[in-house]
């Protein structure tokens, strides 16, 4: 039997940051590989995973006072501590010396992140990283761009330098690992019942039939 030269890393909890690369108002309105309304749903899963799990959280903007404009309230409401790198001119955020001074203030080896666009401000981040030795998990999900081939070609390249490309659900649970931890049921079902409504509904129409001793019989 061959010899796998593989190792597989997953997130740790303990050893990662969440960031949130320019998922602005303006720069929302060109994100059409996905729907609106499961955009908007995806990034704000995506910080509200930090808050569940206490994660160290950056948040970082591109001229934002210009066309590409602010992030969401609602992620500014639930990060209002978290590190705000407002960056003026610089595309890639690595580039700016206050966004790579607070991640390397972190300590952490591992970086979970999403953005708009997934072809430039998480693609460019990401390689950037992994240039730095980083672990890079790209949250799919809650990163956006104009269709999906430009999409799956960024995720392409991602892939090709070792970015870990995967869904907001994968994410959620390689941070929680089990259903008895903590973060675990109690914490998650409600992240779920929310931001993932398929999963929700299987949960209720269990909860429903137990509660009601009627099964499906199967």
């Amino acid at each position: 039997m061959a010899t796998s030269t593989y190792t597989y890393e997953r997130i740790d909890k303990n050893n990662v940051v969440l960031l949130v690369v320019d998922q602005q108002e303006g720069l929302f309105m060109i994100s059409t590989d996905q729907s609106a309304i499961d955009y908007k749903n995806n990034i704000l899963a995506h910080a509200s995973l930090a808050k569940i799990f206490n994660l160290p959280t950056i948040l970082t903007t591109s001229t934002e006072n210009g066309p590409n404009g602010p992030l969401p309230a609602e992620i500014i409401a639930m990060h209002p501590n978290a590190l705000f790198i407002k960056r003026q001119g610089e595309v890639n955020a690595w580039d700016n010396s206050a966004f790579k001074a607070a991640l390397k203030a972190t300590g952490k080896k591992q970086v979970i992140l999403a953005g708009i666009t997934t072809d430039v401000s998480t693609a460019f981040l990401a390689l950037s990283l992994r240039s730095e030795g980083y672990t890079v998990f790209a949250n799919s999900d809650a990163s956006g761009t104009f269709n999906t081939k430009t999409a799956q070609d960024a995720n392409d390249r991602m892939r090709a330098a070792g970015v870990q490309v995967l869904s907001m659900f994968a994410v959620a649970l390689e941070l929680m690992r089990d259903w008895r931890n903590t973060p675990g049921t109690k914490e998650m079902m409600p992240f779920f019942d929310k931001y993932l409504p398929e999963y929700g509904f299987l949960a209720r129409s269990h909860d429903a039939a137990v509660q009601s001793g009627v099964l499906s019989g199967l």
